[in-house]
């Protein structure tokens, strides 16, 4: 028999928690960021979570957008033992002449 235990999982921005059994990682819409999809971690990590702003000109691009407005190229997060980035890459739109 092969056990898997469950995991705890929480975000640093919200409130919001979640219980799985042998998944890997966890996302979701939190309101901490503007409603952008960020990881959870596991709980009792210490860990920064935050949304990095594009700063370049954005033009006729397709990009994500935080509740706010603002384009959002990145979710980064820093754990004591390493850095994990989330990256929102910008799609192209094909117009007809």
């Amino acid at each position: 028999m092969i056990l898997t235990g469950e995991q705890r999982w929480v975000c640093p921005n919200c409130p919001a928690t979640a219980r799985t059994v042998g998944a890997d990682n966890r996302f979701h819409p939190c309101p901490g960021l503007a409603g952008l999809l960020a990881p959870m971690v596991l709980d009792g990590v210490r860990c920064e979570i935050r949304a990095v702003v594009r700063e370049d000109y954005v033009s006729g691009e397709d990009v994500r957008l935080d509740g706010e407005g603002r384009p959002v190229m990145a979710v980064v997060t820093t754990r004591d033992d390493g850095q994990d980035c989330t990256v929102y890459a910008p799609t192209a739109l094909l117009r007809r002449c």
